[in-house]
């Protein structure tokens, strides 16, 4: 499977300790330039730039993509991400900003982010998913409203008793 990704799932998977996933479920994992700039920014948190200043041999950056005006409204990682995605005809684009997810999709691109990685990872055994949503509340700055927390939890335990 050929995934690119943007940067808010590097980046919150690295912070919560499950970045290291991405390879067991979709091996390599390509980003734009833009991405890797932006995992480097100084106010970007340790364990994300960490990530890219020793990257895995899974995460290969590559050189911009060219640019599409109607992509414009979006930052430079999530247009990048983006124009990679389809220069490289990628199955999957990890992306957590809902604005680039709506672009992703208006370019016919499969989309899913940080929840639904966590998702796969623990549909697969790679992770307790009550910590893992634990840890992305607690850690991080990533907001996502109940409804899709909850979703995550019936995806994963089948029900909708899960706690």
């Amino acid at each position: 499977m050929l995934v690119v990704s943007d940067t808010g799932p590097l980046r919150y998977l690295a912070l919560i300790g499950h970045v290291d996933k991405l390879p067991l479920l979709y091996g390599a994992v390509p980003i734009p330039e833009s991405v890797a700039r932006e995992l480097s920014h100084p106010n970007t948190p340790e364990a994300a730039r960490a990530l890219i200043a020793a990257p895995p041999v899974w995460l290969t950056v590559h050189a911009g993509a060219g640019s599409d005006p109607g992509l414009d409204i979006l930052g430079a990682g999530e247009r990048q991400a983006i124009r990679l995605a389809e220069q490289i005809q990628a199955d999957l684009l990890l992306c957590d900003d809902l604005l680039a997810r709506r672009s992703a999709a208006e370019h016919r691109l499969q989309v899913i982010g940080t929840l639904g990685v966590l998702r796969d990872a623990a549909k697969r055994g790679l992770l307790e998913i009550d910590l893992a949503l634990d840890q992305l509340r607690t850690r991080t700055n990533f907001r996502a409203i109940d409804t899709l927390y909850n979703a995550v939890l019936k995806d994963v335990y089948g029900n909708t008793d899960a706690s």
